[in-house]
This record gives structure tokens, sequence and C-alpha cells, in this order.
């Protein structure tokens, strides 16, 4: 007897959709697929959801100094000629600034090295700018994570997906289900 389901699928593509699956899960709350499936995909998203509640606090803040581009009123970089070796030549001009910083520890760390392994980069597209790269921005999956999602099921001990079933869809009569986070 098999110790998972293959989903008819070879071992790279039944991986590739696994990662799909689970990332627009855990970006969107909430997806519609086969029961088969979900029951494959609910495993992985629950181990997910548990490390990132287990290591949401598991950081320490540290203050660095930092160089910062100073910009002008319009927001573009302030330049300053310069004489070097006989020329002159343009040169930023920048600040030091203190900033402080979320520095993960170690079980943190590999924490977020096993979600990124399995989650896809997902960017954000703004409706007006449809099909365009202008205005794009890269979601962290991994700090929603371990900040919206870390903190919602702090007290919560597993369970945190839901399976509901549609009905059968048309074409194969397969079982349709809405895999939802809790």
């Amino acid at each position: 007897m098999a110790r998972y389901r293959k989903l008819s699928k070879t071992s790279s593509q039944r991986k590739a959709l696994m990662r799909n699956q689970v990332t627009a899960l855990l970006y969107n709350g909430k997806i519609v697929t086969t029961e088969a499936r979900a029951k494959v995909f609910r495993p992985v998203v629950e181990k997910l959801i548990a490390l990132a509640v287990r290591e949401k606090d598991n950081f320490e803040e540290v203050t660095v100094k930092a160089k910062v581009a100073r910009k002008d009123a319009n927001g573009k970089r302030v330049k300053e000629e310069k004489e070097i070796n006989g020329k002159k030549v343009k040169v930023t001009v920048y600040d030091e600034v203190e900033k402080t910083i979320k520095k993960d520890k170690p079980s943190k760390l590999h924490a977020r090295r096993q979600m990124l392994e399995i989650l896809y980069d997902v960017t954000e597209v703004p409706a007006q700018a449809a099909g365009k790269k202008r205005n794009t921005k890269k979601v962290d999956l991994c700090a929603k994570l371990f900040d919206e999602y870390g903190q919602k099921y702090q007290s919560r001990n597993g369970g945190y997906t839901r399976i509901v079933r549609i009905g059968e869809r048309k074409g194969d009569a397969a079982m349709m289900v809405l895999l939802e986070l809790v």
C-alpha cells in the first residue's frame, strides 16, 4: 500500500503542484480543488503553520548603522561634484543612519529556510497595472506566516485548515472541495 497519493503525476509534477497549491492557499486564504488533492496538501499547510506558530517570537532586535543615500524633494539621489585624479566626477551623498532590525535566531532561520523550500515567490500586481511590471511588489509569505498566521493561531493546537465539500465537477464528476484556513 502506498504511503501517499500519487495523483496520477510524476514526482516532479506532484511537487510543483503541491508547492503551487500550498502557496496559493497561504496567500489567498482559500482554494477550490479536488478532494484527493486537498487531502494531500492539507498536512503540508498544517506543518508550515505549526512551524510559524512555534518560531514566531524567536528573534532579537539589533541596532545597526547603515549608509542611506540622501534624497531631494522629488525622491532622487543628491549628487555633488568631487575632483578625483584631476577629473570632476559626480558622487552620491550618503548619510549614516541607525536602524533597528529583527535578527532571526538559528532555529527561526532554519524554519524560514524550510518554508522557502516549499513556497513559491508571490508577486502582487495592482489591478490598474495588469500585465505590466510597473508597481508590482513581492510578497514575503514567510513573514506573513510568522507575523499574521503565527499570531492568529498561537492559542490553537493544530487543525488550522478546513475542507468543505462543494459538489461534483461537471466534466468528470470529481468531488470538488473548498480548502480554507480556519
